[in-house]
Parts: structure tokens; sequence; C-alpha cells
């Protein structure tokens, strides 16, 4: 029996592979997003001094929002 070494994640509705024990920073970083963002993980707002904490999980929906601007 072969032990699975990766999650399947969506970010912004796109699928992605990362290591079994990710986290949001590891998805962040995967996504290659630059500041400012907000991160939701399964609908939830994650504040950004959690994202090295937030394990993420097989199938976890990841959005991550950047402001938009002008007028």
């Amino acid at each position: 029996m072969s032990e699975t070494t990766t999650i399947r994640v969506l970010i912004n509705q796109a699928p992605h592979d990362l290591s079994v024990g990710a986290t949001l920073a590891d998805a962040v970083q995967h996504a290659g997003i630059q500041p400012p963002f907000a991160a939701a993980v399964n609908l939830q707002f994650v504040p950004r001094t959690q994202y090295a904490q937030h394990s993420l999980n097989d199938n976890d929906h990841i959005e991550l929002i950047a402001p938009i601007t002008g007028g």
C-alpha cells in the first residue's frame, strides 16, 4: 500500500497539488501572488499572521483575493 504524498487543493478555482502537511503559506507561495491580498480557506478568512500555522487538507478551497483599485 502506497502512502499519499500530495493533496489536491483549489486555489482560485484552479487545481493544484501540494505536499501533505502543506500550510496556507505554502499555497500562497505556490500561487505566486504578491501582496496586498486576503486569503480564505473554505470561505473562512485566515489572518496573515496565521498562514504558516493553517494546515491544509485534501480538497480545500483557497481564495486569494487582491483588492480592486480604480474609480
